[in-house]
């Protein structure tokens, strides 16, 4: 799959369908097994079952022979290896992402091109000169480890960072000196889905936990129980201050965060994918372990700590406000009387809010495009930062006393730029903007809106090459995701690039069931209202067809995880509409999906 990506999936889909291909392809035999369920008396069969472990000899053999098949049809594509030329021509380019400020120091990843992993690098002050601070390439010979996250000490000594190995969802985090470079003994195993946050004294880190799996089931093992611990520097993990954990409930989890005056622990309860939590915190004592407060504790809500001038807290909340709205809490008076509306909810959908220069920098959704805006903590409006084109803001940074903002801003062709924003004299400017090898002017992206089967209106962003004719004839590459309240926003992609310069249209659809409208959009789009999702995609391929930017035999769609499971069920119901499909690691099975890791999510 590494491979697949490496010379782009959607190109050599496309390409597949460009050439249509006449080769024959001869599969290997899949074994099927007498197994069958009964589902309050519905009897289902399951005859391949028996691939479900991944570690027999069998399932093996079984995956190598599918490759063999896979790639014995790809390789006899003729221009697969200009494709793959031009690709590494266009991947190959400085990388940087956003610096982060902590502990005195400014730290940020780099890649200068071709690197299977990003550098990390630190510098005292923006016009310093950098230095590496971490190297994830020099951690293993063929490059699969990866650094997944990453935290400073607020004293500027310390280097926490967690690492993967070969994609796995688990995280190994280490202790690095920042002066001289070298990792300490210190290794805290068996973390997923967790952050690494320092104590404000330095002393160490919080981080979440599963308990470790079974021998040579860390693949398959459901993980429950979900612990918070506090990691002191210089111990061993067995030595792990236990902070929380919820005996009763073994698939809810917790995530938290210091405070940035390094008062308050705060923890985030989830439970699955819901977007309502709850939030409980401790006041940070000496032994790292306070009481736990549960502040907001019924699960009514969506909440996000964005955070806080001594005993007020601030949230990013969609209680009562769909698009979400932001709200004080003191924590002296937590009773829900008590509480106060700083930024009503707005026709625009609040996508995050940060409190940055002890001011609200929030950003909002517009038709699934971003705006920055900046507002005092009365809730007045302060002034909008601008931004270069439609598009969507990456990452954003900045702190609670700080005078700057450092944001990702990208569109479809308009690679990964940072900027800076200066409060004192709210200006902004270009920290890094990659030197890719296009010129952006050569392609247009516009934004259209569509209705769907039930009448809703749709967006549907379409990028191409500027020259670009409405004549049915124009190979056309149908993106989407839609659900688990994630919005998909414009942003670049160098293999959407290459097929926009093979003449392609790129068309990308804003489905039901994500966050770009909010949460009455998110519910239109999952449990009984799935279905909308599937139509919406179907059709926003009408509508394509319509109007004549491609045809049935010129339009491929696709999509990754639940996006994949979106492709399956539309290849599924109208399999006459499209020429090609990729539903790329889709969840398909939907009786036994849960069973699985963290499938239930």
């Amino acid at each position: 799959m590494d491979h697949l990506k490496t010379i782009s999936l959607a190109g050599i889909l496309m390409l597949t369908l460009l050439l249509a291909c006449t080769q024959k392809i001869e599969y290997p035999e899949t074994k099927m097994v007498d197994v069958v369920d009964n589902y309050h008396g519905t009897e289902v069969a399951d005859p391949y079952r028996w691939l479900e472990d991944d570690n027999a000899e069998e399932t093996k053999a079984w995956v190598e022979s599918q490759n063999e098949v896979t790639f014995a049809y790809l390789e006899k594509i003729p221009q697969r290896e200009k494709i793959k030329n031009r690709l590494t021509e266009i991947y190959n380019y400085e990388k940087v992402w956003l610096p982060y400020h902590q502990g005195g120091i400014y730290v940020y990843e780099r890649n200068d091109g071709l690197q299977n992993q990003d550098v990390l690098y630190m510098r005292k002050t923006m016009e310093s000169q950098p230095q590496v601070l971490l190297d994830p390439n020099t951690l293993s010979e063929d490059g699969t480890i990866s650094l997944t996250t990453y935290s400073v000490s607020p004293n500027g000594k310390y280097l926490a960072y967690a690492v993967s190995s070969g994609g796995s969802d688990w995280r190994e985090a280490r202790v690095r000196e920042i002066a001289t470079g070298a990792d300490l003994d210190d290794k805290v195993q068996w973390i997923k889905f967790s952050d690494l946050s320092w104590s404000g004294d330095s002393q160490g880190f919080y981080y979440s936990r599963f308990p470790a799996p079974e021998e040579d089931k860390a693949l398959v093992q459901q993980n429950k129980f979900q612990k918070l611990y506090f990691h002191r520097v210089g111990t061993t993990q067995n030595e792990d201050v236990l902070v929380y954990e919820d005996k009763k409930h073994p698939f809810r989890g917790c995530y938290a965060e210091v405070s940035d005056d390094g008062r308050y622990l705060v923890m985030t309860i989830t439970k699955g994918t819901d977007e309502r939590n709850r939030v409980y915190y401790t006041k940070i004592g000496l032994n790292k372990k306070g009481r736990v407060h549960r502040l907001l504790d019924d699960f009514d809500a969506g909440y996000h700590f964005i955070g806080n001038k001594g005993t007020l807290f601030f949230f990013r909340t969609d209680l009562e406000a769909p698009r979400s709205r932001v709200i004080e809490i003191d924590l002296n008076h937590p009773e829900r009387k008590n509480w106060e509306t700083v930024i009503p909810q707005q026709t625009d959908v609040l996508s995050s809010a940060y409190l940055i220069n002890s001011q609200l920098v929030t950003i909002y959704m517009h038709d699934a495009h971003d705006v920055i805006r900046v507002y005092n903590n009365n809730g007045s409006f302060d002034t909008e930062i601008p931004l270069p084109t439609l598009g969507s803001i990456r990452k954003l940074d900045g702190k609670a006393k700080g005078n700057e903002i450092f944001f990702v801003f990208a569109s479809f062709s308009y690679p990964n730029t940072i900027y800076r924003y200066d409060f004192t004299t709210k200006e902004t400017s270009v920290f890094h903007q990659p030197n890719v090898s296009f010129n952006p002017e050569d392609f247009e992206t516009k934004q259209v809106f569509y209705t769907s089967k039930d009448g809703t209106k749709v967006p549907l962003f379409i990028s191409y090459k500027k020259g670009m004719v409405q004549n049915g004839k124009n190979p056309t590459y149908l993106y989407g995701y839609g659900g688990f309240n994630i919005s998909k926003q414009p942003s670049f992609k160098e293999r959407n690039l290459m097929w926009m310069e093979m003449g392609g249209i790129y068309a990308q659809a804003i489905l039901r069931g994500g966050g770009e409208y909010g949460m009455a959009w998110y519910d239109a789009g999952r449990l009984k209202n799935k279905q909308n999702v599937f139509d919406d995609f179907i059709s926003a391929a009408e509508y394509l067809i319509a109007e004549k930017y491609t045809s049935k035999k010129k339009l491929a769609i696709g999509g990754g995880s639940n996006g994949g499971l979106l492709v399956g069920a539309c290849m599924t119901q109208r399999p006459d509409l499209f020429q090609a499909t990729l539903p790329a690691v889709g969840v398909m099975d939907m009786l036994r999906y849960h069973t699985f890791t963290v499938g239930r999510g």
